[in-house]
């Protein structure tokens, strides 16, 4: 990457769709809105303005898809009060997961069609409910409901269009202009129908509109609150899941990054292994009276604990350290630090949250 032009493009837009999921538990409609539209500009960006090859950024493009996917589902553990809707939005994610793993291994496009990513479209239908209305008040039917028809009515054409029919919007607009001015009127119309629905028929607002999710635990509280939820990593049983979903994304990713020479069985050993050992660390650390107050602390422990494991995980496979691909180790030691420190953080809070509002606390183990 010799030429400036190419390399400033490259950092510009690679950084953005780092960074622009970060904001997405503080600022979720807005941020995962900008993930989406930086999702679909990416590509023609750089096929405008730079002379890159782009083979090899379609693996990058979809293991960035699930990563700003990820960040999202782990912000509801930190932002969302509905139940309800924190178990659908679980299920709605790991499905999709699932699939893209079978695809992986497959590479049959079908199986994206029937496990589509209903996750993303409902995390925005609820996060657009939160703007007016305390999403607590929505019940069990309305939660399944939304959920169902986003998967019906707007994912399954989706998928069938992008995965089956292997067409795509700009081409077929480029093809046949005439459906521009249709398709502008059509979106014309459902955003009139649903202001008029919003403004006529819904209830009044319970709030100001806000874009914001404000500290779900107050200030004073959270260095108590994570501090004494890592003294209990190993009994939390958060763990497992925690467990399961950072294997699973890295197994992902580890089928989608080029020149990756860990197997599939090998990446979820490891990753399980260093996500347990992580919360022994931990917990360790905290008993000892480390202040995990700071996010960046706490990243920077994770990174520096990961990157130990990872050495010592690779010395022991055999000629294996001579064929890892440095650029996807850290991509690879940076999401799992990642993950981990945001997955601990958010739970601490949902648990701090439960707390301060008086409700239950499930016990640890």
């Amino acid at each position: 990457m010799d030429d400036p032009v190419n390399l400033f493009v490259f950092v510009l837009v690679v950084g953005a769709r780092l960074l622009v999921p970060l904001w997405i538990p503080r600022f979720p409609l807005p941020a995962i809105l900008l993930a989406l539209v930086l999702d679909g500009v990416d590509g023609g960006v750089f096929e405008r303005f730079t002379t890159l090859p782009l083979d090899n950024y379609q693996s990058y493009d979809k293991a960035l898809d699930i990563y700003y996917l990820t960040i999202a589902y782990l912000s509801t553990i930190r932002n969302w009060t509905n139940q309800t809707a924190v178990q659908v939005g679980a299920f709605l994610l790991y499905f999709r997961l699932v699939g893209v793993l079978i695809f992986e291994f497959t590479n049959t496009r079908a199986i994206l069609f029937i496990f589509p990513n209903t996750f993303e479209y409902f995390f925005i239908f609820y996060e657009l409910v939160r703007l007016r209305w305390n999403p607590e008040r929505m019940g069990r039917k309305a939660v399944y409901g939304a959920a169902a028809a986003i998967w019906i009515v707007i994912k399954l054409p989706q998928e069938y269009w992008i995965h089956i029919a292997q067409r795509d919007v700009t081409d077929t607009l480029a093809e046949n202009p005439v459906l521009i001015p249709i398709l502008g009127v059509s979106i014309a119309i459902i955003l009139g129908v649903a202001y008029w629905i919003i403004m006529h028929r819904m209830p009044p607002a319970d709030h100001v509109p806000s874009f914001a999710v404000p500290d779900p635990v107050p200030a004073g509280r959270m260095a108590a609150t994570l501090h004494r939820f890592r003294q209990n990593q190993l009994r939390d049983q958060g763990l497992l899941e925690k467990a399961v979903l950072i294997s699973l994304i890295s197994t992902i990713f580890s089928q989608i990054l080029p020149r990756t020479t860990l197997t599939a069985t090998q990446t979820i050993i490891g990753v399980a292994i260093v996500v347990v050992v992580n919360a022994l660390i931990s917990e360790v650390l905290a008993r000892r009276g480390m202040d995990w107050s700071s996010a960046m602390r706490h990243f920077g422990t994770m990174v520096v604990i990961n990157g130990l494991l990872a050495v010592t995980f690779l010395r022991m496979l055999p000629g294996r350290e001579e064929g890892v691909d440095v650029a996807n180790l850290i991509f690879l030691l940076f999401l799992v630090s990642l993950l981990v420190t945001l997955f601990d953080r958010f739970r601490a809070i949902a648990t701090g949250r439960r707390e301060s509002e008086g409700m239950p606390v499930p016990n640890p183990g």
